[in-house]
């Protein structure tokens, strides 16, 4: 008497759906990185290199101008004396 009726459910189709999966192995991931390697080492050595060269010749110019600013300094004070 206090027992619910549940809806009628139809029945799942009795034949699968199920469509074939095709499984490819995946990738090996040094095989596709090993060709580039060396490049990716050369460059990386390149810009390394040149980044240290623009640093020496940053570092030499401002050495350069701080001891023109100080020998400017010191020959105009010799020369008020």
């Amino acid at each position: 008497m206090f027992r619910p009726k549940l809806p009628d459910v139809p029945a799942p189709p009795s034949t699968p759906t199920h469509q074939p999966q095709h499984h490819y192995p995946a990738p090996a991931a040094g095989r596709l990185l090993s060709p580039y390697a060396g490049p990716v080492a050369a460059v990386l050595a390149g810009g390394v290199v040149l980044t240290a060269l623009l640093a020496a010749v940053a570092i030499t110019a401002i050495s350069v101008a701080i001891a023109a600013v100080v020998l400017r300094s010191l020959l105009n004070n010799a020369n008020r004396r």
